[in-house]
């Protein structure tokens, strides 16, 4: 068995997932770099190859390429860079059908992931508890502020639809006379806004509203602000990795003010604490959520699920679902799964490794969700 990479050489997903094939008895997977595809480079394949697609990361070079030159750390410009990389997805996968190449993630699920409004409605048609979110589009800061009151909501979460990590996300309340926007975009010297790494609160409707007028031009996801449990004084939800249909990573997201994101300022909590919190019927049924958020995308075994828990540690919705989820460096599987002690790179490869093996009493090749069961992990069983 053989892997190929379309990555970024050098870069942490890159070589954490080398390390995985070669703890699990691989070669090294070949790497494809973004930059080449990206500059129409005509991409080619050993024939058999498992073909993973990965992040572009934090490469400078993939970020001009994908929506043009500029501060890599600029807010904006996510419509063309979604159109630059969904193009980019199908030239992988009709390259990978020539020459034979075996997808591991499918790109069309993908491109669903990187867009905020078709992944929440995929998810909310199939019944998957999502936070209420306005429909259709919203064109600018008066808009938004015309569509909230017809909804009477007063706290939003307002999203640019093709965003990651976190970049304009902007938590916004209003109450009376008084606005606030919490938000880690800062105003730019050239007029636009960047990404820092603190983030800061707007406290004028001029500021919020060039800020969401910005913002708009790319399109926006505004979902109703779901109160979040806290611990110890520190807002918190969960990022789960989900492999072969099994929640088998998860992580505890901690902060101080609505953004959790660990880059900006995001603690990694107390998993233990945050069970016990849920107790052992309502952990179950966070991890049934996210493995039946992770069924909407058959065609790829790996994502990560960002589960927010409720301030009454009842209420369970999935704030987002991301294809290249597993970036938890250091993170061992959780106990009674098969990846169990596992980092979720070494956990994918294994998982692979199981698949290829002979079918299961099903007659399918599920790997860790056939070896473990799915549906009684899904279902809150398998000692998770």
């Amino acid at each position: 068995m053989t892997f190929t990479v379309v990555g970024t050489p050098g870069d942490r997903r890159v070589t954490l997932f080398a390390a995985a094939c070669e703890a699990s008895g691989l070669p090294p997977p070949d790497v494809l770099a973004w930059r080449d595809v990206l500059s129409d480079v005509p991409p080619s394949f050993r024939p058999g190859t498992l073909l993973r697609i990965d992040s572009p990361g934090e490469d400078a070079a993939c970020d001009a390429l994908l929506r043009g030159p500029g501060d890599p750390a600029r807010v904006g410009g996510g419509a063309r860079w979604y159109a630059t990389f969904t193009a980019a997805l199908s030239r992988i996968a009709a390259g990978a059908r020539r020459d034979g190449a075996v997808m591991v993630n499918d790109p069309d699920e993908i491109a669903v992931m990187f867009d905020k409004r078709r992944c929440h409605a995929r998810l909310s048609a199939a019944g998957v508890p999502v936070p209420p979110a306005l429909g259709g589009a919203v064109h600018d800061y008066a808009h938004l502020r015309e569509r909230l009151s017809e909804a009477r909501w007063s706290r939003v979460f307002v999203k640019p639809a093709h965003g990651s990590s976190g970049s304009g996300v902007v938590a916004l309340q209003f109450a009376g006379r008084r606005i606030k926007a919490v938000t880690s975009a800062v105003p730019a010297p050239d007029g636009g806004y960047r990404n820092s790494l603190r983030v800061r609160s707007y406290e004028t409707e001029p500021e919020v509203a060039a800020l969401i007028d910005a913002l708009a031009t790319d399109g926006l996801h505004v979902e109703r602000w779901v109160p979040k449990a806290a611990l110890d004084g520190r807002v918190l939800d969960l990022r789960v990795v989900v492999i072969d249909g099994v929640p088998t990573h998860a992580v505890v997201r901690t902060s101080r003010h609505p953004m959790t994101n660990l880059h900006l300022g995001g603690l990694r909590g107390d998993l233990t604490a945050v069970r016990a919190a849920l107790g052992e019927t309502g952990w179950r049924r966070a991890l049934a959520v996210c493995a039946d958020a992770a069924r909407r995308f058959p065609g790829s075994p790996m994502v990560g699920v960002d589960l927010l828990v409720g301030l009454d540690w009842h209420g369970l919705s999935v704030a987002e679902v991301n294809a290249f989820g597993d970036l938890l460096p250091n993170l061992p599987g959780l106990p009674g799964t098969a990846a169990e002690g596992l980092d979720t790179y070494t956990a994918q490869v294994r998982a692979a490794l199981s698949r290829t093996a002979a079918p299961c009493a099903h007659g399918s090749r599920r790997g860790f969700g056939c070896a473990q069961g799915a549906a009684d992990v899904s279902g809150g069983g398998g000692g998770v």
